[in-house]
């Protein structure tokens, strides 16, 4: 007996033994879990506010020429990959090329980055939610223990509207305070600078405490108990796998557009919402030519798809084999770009009337990513009459738009594992031990970021852990091993047998050549415009620096190395994909392009050749 022939007597005699694999109940369930997983937080603070920043209405430009030309075609990849094969992130490149099972590792170190520090926004979202049911809301006044004297709110502002100006008169400080605790301040214009908001402050000063030397400090408990709160949650609306997942985002993917729809009816009704919405839209076309506008959008495409993080494959691989996910795919991705327009409606609408009432132009209020979400917006809504109902519903929003999200990213990095290791943990009860350890270990590696340092250890991991370089790089060897060594013609045929007919014949070519090439080219802008990262103006400790070039090199090492382990194990067999995947048209050239055979099938003979050399010459006649 040959090598070949024991190993796959071994594979069928683990096929036997190995418990069966679920399926979604129906496709609205894979449809809301996707929904669910990549119309998230992203949507709500970074898309408007990239709008904003990068030309308006014109940055949709250069966002939908990288939708079109890496987002879809990326997305629709994984999600193929998975469905065809029923395997999760790991397993599937294993099957698809032994040689690049390092990808789907390296997809699941990002996974488990965002499985650590992602749900830490939850856990600040239900802190400001339960706080949202005080009247007046805790962070619009000046009067808390966690104010400092610097602390000046809506009515210190009004009652002197020169406060923006350098000749400002700071004198009404002696009204709202002790003179004493002012002896010897200096009015001047570097005053004015170190204005805080209620706002900021509750966010920085009760919320995360924030430690002014970057050290770690102290555990701040009631946000560890938030936190704490936020997996409990999380774990038992994925324990079961996806019999459990399936019916939660029914309510966890739906909520969100509910409370998205009443929050942008509410918005555009307010005085001053059309001042916010034409700073949103209103085109600079000068932009265009700016290549960190291109740079911002393909970002933005990559992050909010949620590609290369080995989601999509383990959310396909639960479909049936005959799904539609072509369609499926293409109907999500313009649902998600649709949701994130729509979302800067929502937001902007709300700032636009909050710098009409404070008489202050929307720049000075304007911010990205948590500050938006967590400081402005609370801002603007503190403004609003019934102030605390509206902040019930903003909290309620960012909360189930990160939950979905999260217990994905869970549910994708305990299918890689149960992949890995079926008949152990495919048996009754292993699952449910399966998350709840993944979920405690996550929890206790989520407590530095709950810390008094804990929001610098936030911005760090948030952009060197699943940073653009290492996803960009990621997505260009997934293109290129599809395309190239597994054979863009094959994949097609694959997906040709799932679904019925063939997709359209330009993904072929946007997976050999566009996508990549893009995906370089982005990399190598980033690397060549990169500056020294900071965290409130302060450059990074020696410390900090390694651990930064560590969550950058993490992933990024997993694709080389398994390269090195399977030209150890058998080389013959490291680029041939498994056998047991169905192929419809086994001698049909793996890749061809201008009716040239660039790579003939696996184990073609020259009489296979001739036959599939004519089914393609009838193929092409009938087109």
């Amino acid at each position: 007996m040959t090598g070949e022939s024991r190993g796959a007597s071994a594979e069928s005699g683990q096929d036997k033994q190995t418990p069966p694999r679920g399926k979604w109940a129906n496709n609205t369930e894979f449809l809301l879990s996707m929904a669910g997983e990549i119309i998230g937080l992203g949507n709500v603070w970074r898309f408007p506010y990239l709008c904003y920043k990068n030309g308006g209405g014109v940055f949709l430009i250069p966002y939908f020429v990288f939708l079109f030309c890496c987002g879809i075609p990326v997305f629709f990849l994984e999600t193929a990959l998975g469905q065809y094969t029923s395997e999760g992130g790991v397993t599937a490149w294993r099957k698809i090329c032994p040689m690049f099972e390092g990808v789907g590792y390296a997809s699941q170190v990002i996974v488990i980055y965002l499985n650590i520090y992602y749900i830490v926004i939850l856990a600040w979202a239900i802190f400001y939610l339960i706080n949202s049911f005080q009247s007046p809301l805790p962070w619009s006044t000046c009067d808390n223990w966690w104010n400092t004297d610097l602390c000046h709110s809506r009515s210190g502002f009004l009652s002197n509207p020169d406060l923006f100006h350098r000749e400002a008169n700071w004198s009404f400080l002696n009204n709202v305070s002790s003179a004493d605790d002012f002896e010897g301040f200096n009015y001047s214009i570097n005053t004015l600078l170190l204005v805080k908001s209620p706002e900021e402050e509750f966010f920085r000063n009760r919320l995360l405490r924030v430690s002014h030397d970057f050290s770690v400090g102290a555990v701040n408990w009631d946000l560890a108990l938030c936190l704490l709160l936020a997996w409990v949650i999380c774990y038992f609306c994925i324990w079961k796998g996806i019999k459990s997942t399936g019916k939660v985002v029914y309510f966890t993917a739906t909520f969100p557009y509910l409370m998205l729809l009443i929050l942008f009816f509410r918005g555009v009704t307010l005085p001053g919402a059309g001042q916010g919405l034409t700073y949103y839209l209103y085109p600079d076309f000068r932009k265009l030519g700016d290549p960190q506008v291109w740079n911002d959008a393909g970002t933005q495409v990559f992050f909010s798809y949620a590609v290369c993080q080995g989601v999509l494959t383990a959310l396909g691989s639960y479909n049936k084999y005959n799904n539609n996910c072509y369609r499926d795919c293409f109907g999500l991705c313009c649902l998600n770009s649709a949701t994130s327009i729509f979302a800067g409606f929502a937001v902007f609408s709300v700032l636009g009337f909050m710098a009409q009432d404070l008489d202050i132009p929307i720049e000075e209020i304007m911010s990205a990513g948590p500050g938006l979400a967590f400081v402005a917006y609370p801002k603007a809504l503190s403004l609003i009459p019934g102030s605390s109902f509206w902040a019930v519903l903003f909290f309620l929003m960012v909360l189930f738009l990160g939950l979905d999200s999260q217990f994905v990213c869970v549910e994708s990095l305990a299918t890689a594992i149960t992949d890995l290791f079926p008949r152990r943990l495919r048996k009754p009860g292993a699952r449910e031990i399966l998350v709840l350890v993944i979920a405690v270990l996550c929890f206790l590696f989520g407590l530095p970021f709950v810390t008094q340092g804990g929001i610098h250890l936030f911005s760090l991991v948030d952009y060197f852990g699943p940073s653009g370089t290492s996803i960009l790089i990621i997505a260009c060897v997934e293109t290129s091993v599809v395309a190239w060594i597994y054979g863009a013609d094959r994949f097609l045929d694959n997906i040709e047998d799932m679904i019925g007919y063939r997709p359209l014949s330009v993904l072929k070519y946007l997976w050999l050549f566009v996508t990549p090439l893009i995906c370089l080219l982005t990399v190598l802008y980033g690397l060549i415009q990169a500056r020294p990262f900071t965290i409130e103006g302060h450059t990074l400790r020696l410390g900090s620096s390694l651990l930064a070039g560590l969550l950058m090199a993490a992933p990024l090492i997993c694709i080389p190395a398994f390269i090195f382990v399977a030209l150890y194990k058998d080389p013959k067999r490291m680029i041939r994909a498994s056998k047991d995947l169905r192929q419809i048209r086994p001698h049909k050239p793996l890749l061809t392009l201008c009716d040239y055979v660039i790579f003939k099938a696996q184990g073609q003979t020259k009489e296979s050749e001739e036959k599939g050399n004519e089914s393609n010459m009838e193929e092409s006649a009938k087109v």
